[in-house]
């Protein structure tokens, strides 16, 4: 049985199907959020059992892996950008990493694996590796405890022999995302509303610039979803720390284009040029997780865009 904190999340929730596409079984946790998507309800009480888990509880994440006989975890949970005071940010935060770190050793799990960030690559070069020196400074609260995440992970791992993996995730897209705050789904569900698409004044909001030749790694969440689940199961590992992304960085030029091919007839605007805030080869090196895995992103811009917008136009909310 895996263990998926923040399972009722935008990529837990896909991570959890891939999990039962590879004949796992599945706890999922939630906070406060429930949602049904219809490519996972129909498992829910079956081969998937959703908890509600207040991390901050080491009595809590203890007995929930016990009762479920949990083999290894996934840590994807994380409070909501601002939802939290700093001190409370910073409570959650680190009792969550804490208490399940020490439940899977007590339970003498087989691996840990912990969701880190693209973030964490602030003002370093790309294209974005693993080895790559970090800076000590961050300029957002993920970028801060991602990194604050790994190194105590990673050295809680040295003292006590659990077996834990840090996943850097690039920028995630798709069905489920909700917060608005990317490039690909603030073009795709305004393009869907139709008329035009004014992304002009974005820039300096959270997700990102607006301007045409600015550039990321965007990776399709069931892409990202089955690089986790590839990683998670790998028999072994080489290093500690992946690289989860597409691997390239294609400019909002370019994602506007495979949205125009979605949805004929929509009109995107955007900034030229590039913004005050532009890097060049702004993607994760994929070279690492490959070797280790044969994983592949599967999905292109176009495919990931077009089965994006069948998703929403069948009607599901987001």
């Amino acid at each position: 049985m895996v263990l998926i904190t923040g399972g009722m999340g935008f990529i837990g929730l896909h991570t959890a199907r891939k999990f039962l596409d590879a004949g796992e079984n599945v706890v999922i946790t939630r906070y406060r959020t429930w949602r049904e998507p219809s490519f996972l309800k129909d498992e829910f009480g079956k081969r998937v059992i959703v908890e509600s888990l207040d991390t901050t509880s080491p009595f809590d994440c203890l007995s929930l892996v016990r009762k479920h006989n949990v083999d290894s975890i996934v840590h994807l949970a994380m409070p909501g950008l601002s939802a939290l005071s700093p001190a409370e940010d910073f409570r959650v935060n680190m009792l969550g990493l804490v208490n399940l770190l020490e439940a899977a050793r007590v339970a003498g799990v087989r691996r840990f694996s912990i969701g880190s960030s693209v973030t964490v690559y602030g003002g370093v070069p790309g294209p974005f590796r693993e080895d790559q020196p970090l800076k000590v400074e961050s300029a957002s609260a993920t970028g801060a405890f991602k990194k604050a995440f790994e190194i105590l992970a990673l050295h809680y791992s040295d003292r006590t022999k659990l077996d834990v993996v840090v996943l850097r995730i690039g920028v995630i897209w798709g069905p489920l995302y909700h917060s608005m705050f990317n490039m690909p789904s603030r073009m795709v569900h305004g393009a869907l509303k139709g008329g035009t698409v004014d992304l002009t004044q974005a820039a300096g909001v959270p997700g990102g610039p607006s301007c045409e030749e600015d550039e990321t790694d965007l990776c399709y969440v069931k892409d990202c979803a089955k690089a986790i689940q590839m990683v998670h199961m790998a028999p072994k590992l080489n290093h500690r720390i992946y690289n989860v992304g597409a691997g390239k960085a294609p400019s909002n030029a370019e994602l506007r284009e495979a949205v125009f091919r979605a949805v004929p007839g929509v009109r995107i605007v955007l900034q030229p040029g590039k913004s005050a805030g532009y890097r060049s080869n702004a993607y994760l090196d994929l070279s690492r997780i490959s070797a280790d895995t044969a994983y592949k992103p599967e999905f292109t811009l176009e495919t990931g865009v077009a089965d994006y917008v069948s998703w929403l136009r069948a009607g599901n909310p987001q």
